[in-house]
């Protein structure tokens, strides 16, 4: 009996393969036979469905891993995450090759069991030291303006915008397509089908440190790994951590990690400004442990127990035992005063520096609010009120839709995703995954039908 059902399910699992296969394939063939965009439409540019993007943010305390895959619906539906220790970045820069190698391998290895995928390559985010923004401009002729400007008319706007004088030691690593203008002045987001007898198309140009860029090459190299794209950290967080209003706002997003500080700074649609500042929530926890002469174990629990920005807003001011004091045969008491002074000294800084540092910048002036994400100082109350004092601008915890649904430890890799996946006018954006075999396929999915309906051979 049980031989029997197994070869009548075999049978029609083969036949839906082989319709399953040729579906694929001619997906695929299409994408392959396009050598050319010709008078493509806006539909090549949708993301085909089954398309899957391998997202990967290196971070001073970890690596994260996020595979999305893009539905029906033209969304993201996350197959897999994954994170990792990684102590190969100090201040911003990488100090050991080895490790970030070795964690990234831990992150691959972890993927591919648990998805059955084969991958090759990745998208990486990359901090904000190692980003410069380029603004141009370029004025395109539709090529037959009776017909509207079609897509090959955008891709080549796209392509005469990428054409500036690079800075020695830069290289162009992504462009932000900020606003299409017709001839008529009015603004659109996609020119595609506009009866217009041409456009200018305003940009950012993002450019990337060339040496960087070797050191992530080669650290991806150890692993055998292809880099799809760098992408900066707060252009990816963008969409994921503002809501509707602040998307379309001149706006300041603060990532406030473990050990780094990433700012970017959005005036509207326009990516104005990034930056890392190597200060992060691992120093107010060193800062702790350095001045109560405690673990550092024992400082990140009462950072989170107890944490708050300013010592105006104290309700008690209880007394603490300290279980790891070094000076004192190991137990200590003080006040809670004590240990938020020592948070607010620290978060007081990091402030500071940021303002110093949009203000040198000069578009501090034009920063209508700042949103704070990350988890470096987000679990600390009263952060807002405290970055609001110094910057003397309003300040907020993010509040995106979907900032509350992500996992903290994979908010920026999942956001990277997405990121990828909104491209309006790449031609590929997948990674390169290889599938298993057919027959291991057609293998897992008979055993988990066959365990459905219970169905076991006769004993004899």
């Amino acid at each position: 009996m049980f031989h029997k059902y197994y070869t009548i399910i075999t049978k029609i699992l083969q036949i839906y393969w082989l319709f399953f296969q040729n579906v694929i394939f001619f997906r695929h063939q299409k994408t392959d036979d396009k050598q050319s965009l010709g008078d493509a439409k806006l539909e090549e540019w949708t993301l085909a469905i089954g398309d899957i993007i391998v997202g990967i943010d290196i971070g001073t305390s970890k690596v994260s891993l996020v595979i999305g895959e893009v539905n029906n619906f033209n969304q993201i539906e996350v197959i897999c995450t994954t994170t990792h220790k990684c102590n190969g970045i100090r201040k911003g820069k990488i100090v050991d090759e080895n490790e970030i190698a070795s964690s990234i391998h831990h992150l691959i290895k972890d993927a591919e069991s648990e998805t059955d995928l084969k991958i090759n390559s990745a998208y990486v985010t990359i901090p904000g030291k190692y980003v410069t923004i380029v603004k141009n401009s370029v004025v395109k002729e539709a090529k037959d303006k009776y017909a509207g400007i079609s897509a090959k008319d955008v891709v080549s706007s796209i392509m005469q915008v990428k054409d500036i004088d690079i800075p020695e030691g830069k290289q162009i690593i992504d462009i932000v397509e900020n606003q299409f203008v017709l001839e008529n002045g009015r603004t659109v987001s996609d020119p595609v089908g506009n009866l217009s007898g041409s456009f200018t198309l305003k940009a950012e140009v993002i450019l990337a440190d060339r040496e960087y860029m070797k050191q992530i090459a080669s650290i991806f190299r150890k692993v055998d790994l292809d880099i799809d794209g760098l992408v900066p950290i707060t252009l990816a967080q963008r969409s994921l951590a503002l809501d509707a209003n602040e998307l379309n706002d001149n706006v300041m997003l603060l990532d406030i990690g473990a050990g780094n500080t990433e700012i970017g700074v959005f005036d509207g649609q326009s990516f104005v400004y990034t930056n890392t500042i190597p200060l992060g929530g691992d120093n107010i926890t060193n800062d702790i442990a350095l001045v109560l002469n405690i673990s550092e174990e024992e400082a990140e629990r009462l950072k989170k127990q107890y944490g708050l920005a300013l010592k105006s807003f104290i309700d008690n001011d209880n007394e603490i035992l300290l279980t790891t004091c070094k000076d004192e045969n190991g137990k200590k008491v003080i006040k809670s005063s004590q240990l938020i002074e020592i948070m607010e000294a620290r978060i007081e800084e990091i402030f500071t520096i940021i303002n110093k540092d949009i203000t040198a910048q000069g578009i501090k002036s034009k920063i209508n609010n700042v949103i704070l994400t990350g988890q470096g100082i987000t679990n600390i109350n009263k952060s807002d009120v405290a970055g609001k004092i110094t910057l003397n601008i309003p300040v907020k915890i993010a509040t995106g839709r979907l900032i509350s649904v992500v996992r903290p430890e994979y908010r920026t890799a999942y956001a990277l995703v997405r990121y990828v996946a909104s491209r309006p006018f790449a031609k590929t954006v997948g990674s390169s995954i290889d599938t298993n075999s057919n027959e291991s396929i057609l293998k897992n999915i008979i055993e988990k039908i066959l365990s459905l309906i219970h169905i076991s051979e006769p004993t004899r």
